[in-house]
């Protein structure tokens, strides 16, 4: 297991100074998203270098362990880590290792439990995984749907970046409709920066379409962002219509 050493290592390079400053950036206060959440300090460009150490030698267990640590940048090496899994699984075409490592990204991800946790993880195994298999796309609605889990929904809504990134803009369109009287400013943002990224990933006609017909009833944090790389004239006409 090499869970416990790579745990320890983090525990080794915690900053308090650093760490209090991510615990009001993640808002752990009490009533905000990220209540509750502890973090060592850890930035994570030195986070991705010890996953780079250790990417070869962790076992699908150690990912297990490592993600349901009390520590947010544990958490975020274990996810890291299972993303490694899944590119060495797909990579030697080992469908049953590939679907096991994916059912284990489904079923923690109440453990990403903040915006980057979700954000630099799920494109990358879900994502991913639904390109090859549309028939399962299912599961993004039922992420959508779940009113308890914020962050089911924002993986809902993120991981099209994937089928966006393949040319495949419909589910993004059909999710990010779901979410137009969503209340949470988490969800706005993750929504406008998906309808952003089709607009400049081949689906600029289906951007304008969708804020043609959505930017007066569109959350405006959702509409400022999907507008961001816009010509100036087409920014200011939309925000008019709102």
């Amino acid at each position: 297991m090499q869970a416990n050493e790579i745990a320890s290592l983090f525990l080794s390079l915690g900053n308090p100074a650093q760490a209090h400053h991510l615990a009001r950036f993640f808002k752990t206060g009490e009533g905000e998203y990220g209540y509750g959440d502890k973090f060592l300090g850890i930035r994570v460009p030195e986070t991705r270098k010890i996953v780079r150490k250790y990417r070869e030698a962790v076992s699908i267990d150690d990912c297990n362990t490592l993600i349901k640590s009390e520590w947010h940048e544990i958490r975020l090496a274990g996810f890291l880590l299972l993303i490694e899994l899944y590119k060495r699984a797909k990579k030697t075409g080992n469908d049953a290792d590939v679907r096991e490592i994916v059912n284990t990204y489904i079923d923690h991800i109440p453990y990403g439990n903040n915006w980057d946790l979700v954000d630099l993880v799920c494109g990358y195994i879900l994502g991913d995984w639904l390109i090859d298999n549309p028939m399962q796309r299912d599961i993004l609605y039922r992420f959508a749907d779940k009113q308890d889990s914020l962050w089911h929904q924002r993986v809902a809504i993120v991981s099209t970046l994937s089928l966006i990134r393949a040319g495949q803009y419909s589910d993004t369109i059909r999710i990010s409709q779901k979410f137009l009287t969503h209340k949470h400013d988490l969800i706005h943002k993750a929504t406008g920066w998906m309808l952003r990224e089709m607009g400049k990933r081949g689906g600029y006609d289906e951007l304008i379409a969708f804020l043609d017909r959505h930017a007066t009833s569109m959350p405006r944090t959702a509409l400022r962002y999907s507008i961001e790389r816009l010509p100036e004239d087409l920014r200011r006409y939309y925000l008019k219509k709102k």
